[in-house]
């Protein structure tokens, strides 16, 4: 067939520090979706991108072929419950929540059931993990027969009937998005933040929510370690979904030192559940109730307190449904390592660094994470973290047990904790507050 543009000129256009037009955004995500753009071609577009940017127009452009490129989600159907709120049309809200990603960022495991409490639907396409960052369907896998594939019509079902659902998304949502993705990762524009932006936003867009709450995270635990970068992010991806109609705000926090006590998968799920029974780190609830006040806000719900919902079992009894109605058992006893090691406090002092980044690292390095998206993660493996910033500790007590089923991996996870902590005399700084900033237009 013709083609209407020729990819050598499109490359040419953004080289030379041009905004690409909107016809020649629509057919270079078509043509290389279709593959009569060249990988090679591709690549150096994106790198053309990276180096020179996209404007505000540009980028809501490239997300919207990226989003032509499959189907969307339709919640239209889904209809509100004993007096529920109602969005413009009489469907029941919806509303999401997108993380960047960190250590023992298990706060979609609590989230979800509890802002479904205020009859909004909660529809969280989630994904696994790669590296040192976790993945919230392979933390869902370590409870005993819960399964992420569902249908689409599985999805609203369960949606109507329990108000929430944590899956894996379907081949179908930004296809271009799961193929650039891919070139992205090897060669060396991962960075780009207007491909950044367009890779997350497509997605959350396609899925169909009305409403989306993003946390951007910020720190060495963090895709993004500088603040200035993140802000960028945040702001760029805020305004791709007003642009696309979704009501989109942002929270900027921080990921220098782990969420919660837990980096792993059945242990993360251990503690979501300490937290959905009115207890868990101090941590976890903030992030957890502000989230929710900010999904419900979005959402059109201005009058819920999602903080006593978390108190008086509320939450907790969406999220039994929500883990029945996808085939797991919310009482079944969930995976313990085999084997145990543990890190000694090396000296008297207030604890005031816990590095996220070398958490998560030991945390992969015992199993917990993979390499490659083919790897298997083991559900027991993790870090335990017995202090936070801020804590006093003794030399010889207890500041971690690393946790795995092989026990060869503990040497490395070892090497990967070097320098992770800091220890100062009492009376140090005190930790970073969790939430940086709100971003909205």
């Amino acid at each position: 067939m013709s083609e209407a543009f020729d990819a050598v000129d499109v490359i040419r256009t953004k080289r030379d520090r041009g905004v690409l037009s909107p016809g020649q955004i629509d057919w270079v995500i078509d043509a290389y979706t279709r593959g009569a753009v060249a990988e090679e071609q591709m690549s150096a577009l994106g790198m053309a991108i990276l180096l020179n940017g996209m404007n505000r127009e540009e980028i809501a452009r490239w997300t919207a072929a990226m989003i032509a490129s499959g189907e969307r989600m339709d919640f239209s159907s889904l209809r509100p419950r004993d007096g529920g709120p109602a969005n413009s049309t009489g469907a029941k809200p919806t509303t999401d929540k997108h993380s960047t990603g960190g250590v023992g960022d298990k706060i979609t495991l609590p989230l979800a059931p509890l802002v479904a409490v205020y009859g909004v639907a909660v529809p969280q396409l989630s994904g696994r993990g790669l590296g040192h960052t976790g993945g919230t369907l392979d933390k869902l896998e370590a409870i005993p027969g819960w399964r992420a594939a569902l249908s689409n019509e599985e999805m609203l079902a369960q949606l109507q009937d329990v108000g929430a659902v944590i899956c894996a998304a379907g081949t179908g949502l930004a296809p271009a998005d799961k193929k650039l993705y891919a070139l992205r990762d090897v060669t060396g524009t991962v960075e780009a933040i207007p491909l950044i932006a367009s890779s997350i936003m497509s997605k959350k867009i396609a899925e169909g929510t009305g409403s989306l709450v993003l946390d951007v995270k910020v720190g060495s635990g963090a895709f993004m370690k500088d603040e200035a970068q993140a802000r960028e992010l945040a702001r760029t991806m805020v305004e791709l979904g007003h642009d696309a109609g979704v009501n989109t705000v942002a929270l900027l926090t921080d990921m220098s030192t782990p969420l919660g006590l837990t980096a792993g998968n059945a242990i993360e799920v251990e503690e979501s559940v300490e937290v959905l029974a009115g207890g868990g780190p101090q941590d976890v609830v903030e992030l957890t109730v502000r989230l929710a006040e900010e999904m419900l806000q979005a959402a059109g719900v201005t009058d819920a307190d999602p903080a006593v919902a978390l108190k008086d079992g509320r939450a907790m009894d969406v999220w039994r449904r929500m883990i029945a109605a996808q085939g797991g058992d919310p009482d079944a006893a969930l995976p313990v390592a085999k084997e145990s090691e543990t890190v000694l406090a090396p000296a008297d002092g207030v604890l005031v660094e816990l590095d996220a980044l070398k958490v998560g690292v030991a945390a992969w390095r015992l199993g917990a994470g993979r390499a490659r998206k083919e790897d298997a993660v083991q559900a027991g493996a993790g870090v335990r973290m017995h202090a936070k910033p801020g804590a006093v500790v003794r030399a010889g007590e207890p500041l971690m047990t690393l946790l795995t089923d092989t026990s060869e991996r503990f040497a490395r996870a070892q090497e990967a904790l070097e320098g992770a902590v800091t220890i100062a005399p009492e009376g140090a700084r005190p930790a970073r507050e969790l939430i940086i900033d709100r971003i909205a237009l």
